[in-house]
């Protein structure tokens, strides 16, 4: 019977170990068996996808909502705050990216630092992400195309929405095409993908200069009225202006579909965190313009919800600048469905690497050098919502989803500043070369009581420098193993830096729901955030003392 206890006990901590067990880092210089992707992309190809995806239709109509019920006039200064929190997070994607240079974006690096449940869990909900999101852009390119053709009955009849009496539904045809078109051009190839959405992101770029240039000439015109109100740039007060900023954040999201082309990009360690600065700040400066104009002709309280930028050039007598600002949109929509379907096919290829889908999913096919597999199957799934589902309901879930990832993304870079994974795998060339030492070694210590050589005795690298992907001749120095003492005080301090990490977690879950809960009196709200901001702050402080009381880099 205890035999039988003991038993269960074991496959139970087995069990226990498997879902918060690492894998290694992949280095850029190992050679994966069987077919690879395409390294053809470079930093420009990367701003263009980066740039498509983040720039969607919902500038077109966000400046309007977003004036008229939160900032004012100060709807520049919310462009320019949601800016810079989404700069932190590209940050650490940017680092990240650049460490763990593999396709799989904040999956692949949930694995590498916190475990392969909670990599699961954020791998679904990329997936529920990138599902759900092509599948509403989808659907709200036919009315944009309706309204630039002149009305519904101008399309084709089979791309026309059609209502399903007995089922109640309404089934959009046109989003259903779109899908399955931009699946075939991401079965073509990376480059030429790359290439069409370059194309449609210059043409929705072009129109948003025209808004900028046009709208500036025009508010010169007349004076600027916009801005010459009684109730002056903040009309909301600072409160308003920052739930502004939080509504306008999702404006930004995008520019993590960068990472998910990080194994076909060229030179991963220095065109992925430019592709994404350049994204971030190219769609920071073209929004920021965009809303000083637009706030600029008219005053926010008379822009019109639904269409604030056509209104505005409507109201200043130019009524032709809608078909120009509806070409825009289109191409937005455009652009964003192409860049939202583009990572979820490289994302489910890392997952049945890792065993947790069919190896069906990581067929590389020998023509195109992309998961055809995986495309097909995903642009027909989002093809089948577009068209039968209305899926407005659901897009709340790919906030949260976004949100979850942001999240897990920043305490990874925590974990692999303060409690780096174990080993780091070197290059195969380095590996082999480590293996003919310990063979050596092992055979010249045979027969004495000293231990056999490990690869723990490689302390530190030597400063070669791999260019163009191949090893240099320099290899690292091999030192002796290690003290137990000095082993045993890292991993004391890994496991003060871990429980440090978790506690600020908390402290930060804990202040922020503190800082938005409105049952307080606004007094007794400053001394709880007062309170509750000590344990991150203390947290912080801990995690610097034990980086400053170290010997040695506690980075990888």
């Amino acid at each position: 019977m205890q035999k039988e206890s003991e038993v269960i006990f074991s496959k139970f901590s087995k069990g226990l170990k498997s879902l918060v067990r690492r894998k290694q880092v992949d280095s850029v210089h190992v050679r994966r068996e069987g077919h690879q992707l395409a390294r053809k992309l470079s930093a420009f190809d990367l701003t263009a996808i980066g740039v498509g995806t983040t720039i969607g239709a919902g500038v077109y109509v966000l400046v309007g909502t977003v004036a008229r019920e939160h900032t004012g006039p100060a709807l520049t200064v919310s462009f320019l705050i949601a800016g810079l929190a989404a700069t932190l997070s590209a940050f650490c994607y940017a680092e990240l990216a650049s460490r763990c240079p593999s396709a799989g974006s904040a999956y692949h690096y949930t694995y590498i630092c916190i475990g392969e449940s909670v990599a699961w869990l954020i791998g679904w909900s990329l997936i529920l992400e990138y599902t759900i999101g092509g599948s509403a852009i989808a659907r709200g390119i036919s009315p944009n195309l309706a309204l630039f053709f002149g009305g519904e009955d101008k399309l084709p009849a089979f791309l026309v929405r059609h209502t399903i009496p007995q089922l109640d539904i309404v089934v959009d045809p046109c989003a259903a095409v779109l899908v399955l078109t931009v699946t075939v051009l991401l079965c073509a190839g990376i480059k030429e993908s790359s290439l069409a959405q370059t194309v449609v992101t210059t043409v929705n770029v072009c129109a948003m200069l025209f808004i900028i240039i046009a709208g500036g000439y025009l508010a010169c015109q007349t004076g600027w009225v916009g801005y010459e109100l009684h109730s002056g740039f903040f009309p909301f007060g600072v409160n308003g202006m920052l739930a502004g900023s939080a509504v306008v954040f999702f404006s930004f999201i995008g520019f993590d579909a960068v990472t998910g082309a990080a194994e076909e990009t060229k030179r991963p360690l220095r065109d992925l965190p430019l592709g994404i600065g350049m994204t971030l700040s190219l769609c920071c400066i073209l929004y920021m313009l965009v809303s000083v104009v637009i706030v600029g002709l008219v005053p926010y309280y008379s822009l019109n919800p639904d269409t604030p930028i056509s209104s505005a050039f409507s109201a200043n007598g130019m009524q032709w600048a809608a078909y120009i600002v509806t070409a825009g949109a289109v191409t937005a929509l455009c652009a964003s469905l192409m860049g939202s379907l583009l990572p979820q096919p490289r994302l489910l290829m890392a997952m049945a690497r890792d065993g947790l889908l069919p190896s069906f999913f990581s067929d590389i096919s020998t023509h195109t050098q992309v998961p055809v597999k995986s495309t097909v199957t995903a642009g027909i799934l989002a093809a089948v919502l577009a068209f039968f589902m209305d899926v407005s309901q659901l897009s709340g879930m790919v906030s949260v989803g976004t949100l979850l990832a942001f999240t897990v993304v920043a305490i990874s870079i925590l974990i692999l500043r303060y409690a780096p994974p174990n080993k780091v795998p070197l290059p195969s060339s380095l590996q082999e070369y480590i293996d003919s030492v310990r063979m050596q070694f092992d055979a010249e210590n045979l027969g004495t009581e000293r231990k056999p050589f490990d690869d723990a005795d490689i302390v530190k690298q030597s400063s070669h420098q791999f260019e163009d992907g191949e090893a240099s001749n320099q290899y690292p120095l091999i030192q002796k193993q290690n003290s137990e003492d000095k082993q045993n005080q890292r991993s004391r301090r890994r496991k003060i830096a871990l429980w440090n990490i978790a506690f600020f977690c908390i402290g930060v879950l804990v202040l922020t729901s503190a800082a938005s809960a409105e049952y307080l009196p606004r007094l007794k709200n400053l001394v709880d955030l007062k309170c509750r901001g000590y344990l991150p702050r203390t947290t912080l402080l801990v995690m610097h003392m034990l980086t400053s009381l170290s010997s040695e880099s506690p980075y990888l």
